[in-house]
């Protein structure tokens, strides 16, 4: 299994200031429901898979350490260079399931659009053993395409239909990433049976998003940038038609 987190670690690799433009920051109000639930102030959060920060620094201001933990050398050089002026703010170069810290020491644990990508059996043992008494893990997550344009988002849904068929077909992307359902988190989560109590929250957050920004989103995605890597000609014109999409509609 370690061999496939390190293949995932991968994945990552080339588009961190692309991913870091284009994906949403966490909504302050993850934040309001977690210390609401918690019922202090967090003394202690850890980030896992915490890419480059943009979940991570929201924490600052209410808890007195925070550490980012991510595998991915470009997204964590791009972490500590954005949030060098924190004194709280750490960042680790570590996997999920291994993050080294001590047992018991941390009040929240977070993972924003990564926690599909981490073995959820390992991790969750792990969360476990670092999480205090009465802390908190949650997993927060987005659905794309965002809510912006029609014809933009069919497009975008076909190209990334062509994308889910290439990577299970083409022999230079196929079995070259790992990823866990999403739809199975929560029950991955309760029947770890770690856990006194699990529910599932549904909100919106509005954010602006502009015709490039749309695009950067698409190409922000690991499927279609291993796809770009690999050379693989077939999206090319996929990739025109969504940027053609959303400038004419």
């Amino acid at each position: 299994m370690e061999e496939n987190l390190h293949i995932n670690k991968e994945r990552f690799l080339g588009f961190a200031d692309v991913y870091d433009s284009a994906r949403p920051k966490c909504p302050e109000k993850v934040k309001e429901i977690i210390v609401k639930h918690l019922g202090k102030n967090p003394s202690f959060v850890v980030d896992l898979g915490c890419g480059t920060g943009l979940s991570t620094t929201i924490w600052s201001e209410i808890s007195d350490k925070v550490i980012g933990i991510e595998p991915s050398p470009d997204m964590i050089k791009i972490a500590r260079e954005k949030l060098a002026s924190l004194d709280n703010v750490y960042f680790i170069s570590a996997f999920s399931d291994n993050t080294g810290l001590e047992n018991s020491c941390i009040d929240i644990i977070t993972c924003s659009q990564s926690f599909h990508w981490m073995n959820p059996e390992s991790t969750l043992n792990e969360v476990s053993r670092i999480l205090k008494k009465g802390g908190i893990f949650a997993v927060y997550d987005c659905d794309w395409p965002p809510v912006c344009n029609l014809e933009a988002e069919l497009e975008y849904n076909k190209l990334f239909e062509k994308i889910n068929k290439i990577e299970s077909t083409h022999p230079d992307v196929k079995d070259k990433f790992i990823r866990w359902n999403k739809n199975n988190n929560l029950s991955n989560i309760k029947n770890s049976e770690n856990f006194r109590y699990t529910r599932e929250i549904v909100f919106s957050k509005t954010e602006i998003c502009t015709a490039q920004r749309f695009i950067a989103i698409a190409l922000s995605q690991g499927g279609l940038q291993a796809i770009i890597k690999a050379n693989i000609d077939e999206l090319n014109i996929r990739i025109r038609t969504l940027e053609i999409g959303f400038f004419l509609y």
